[in-house]
């Protein structure tokens, strides 16, 4: 029975069609904005508990913090291009639809298609895109998409170079008055702590701080927020 109601059911036109993709864009983008929101205010109680690690001279904490916080604004940085892109395809469907009125059908668009596909590699808003992607193929909007999830791992390969790059800038930036005065021959040593004894050992680094707990839950949240 339900199948015969699907068939049954009048093809949605290309304007409705359209207005159903937007409202869905729309959601995503709100969603987007929420997540921004919730990484950058998590970032603030990082900050705190960077500058407080510093002042114990408890450089190893105050670095694995400072990752965590480079990750946090790439990905709100990543999250702003997301906004933007989902912000372009609607853009582009509403010249489709445009166009669509005077030919009487949707016609493929190079340039959804470019936002389709790259959007497939953004994690927060993979599922939506698939979907949507699946409906404006089968409307003939774009063709079939393409997943390139080897490129999104080398990518990832990639950003975890740079991160380590920035780490000490961070640090610098945020508890930078305690770590200048640290003796010289001791920042440098603390500074150049090495990433893998922080992943390999956390308990080693929080070792002096006064609420590991607190400063473990720290990062538990902000990667929470990521997600």
């Amino acid at each position: 029975m339900e199948s015969m109601k699907k068939l049954l059911k009048p093809k949605p036109t290309a304007q409705e069609q359209l207005r159903e993709w937007q409202r869905r864009l729309r959601q995503e983008c709100r969603n987007i904005e929420r997540q921004i929101r919730d990484v950058q205010r998590e970032e603030k109680n990082v900050q705190k508990a960077i500058k407080e690690a510093a002042k114990r001279n408890d450089m190893g904490s105050a670095k694995s913090l400072a990752k965590e916080i480079v990750r946090s604004r790439r990905t709100v940085n990543r999250l702003h291009e997301n906004r933007a892109q989902l912000n372009s395809i609607s853009m582009h469907l509403g010249e489709s639809v445009a166009t669509a009125r005077t030919v009487g059908h949707l016609s493929k668009s190079a340039e959804v298609m470019k936002l389709v596909n790259g959007l497939m590699r953004a994690p927060e808003v993979a599922m939506t895109i698939q979907e949507l992607g699946k409906e404006m193929t089968k409307a003939g909007v774009i063709e079939e998409m393409v997943n390139d999830a080897v490129d999104m791992a080398l990518d990832s390969e990639d950003m975890e170079e740079e991160i380590e790059e920035e780490v000490d800038k961070v640090l610098a930036a945020i508890a930078g008055e305690t770590v200048a005065q640290l003796p010289d021959a001791v920042r440098k040593e603390r500074l150049k702590q090495p990433a893998q004894q922080a992943e390999a050992a956390p308990e080693a680094l929080a070792e002096g701080v006064d609420d590991d707990e607190e400063l473990d839950a720290i990062r538990a949240r902000l990667a929470r927020v990521r997600s």
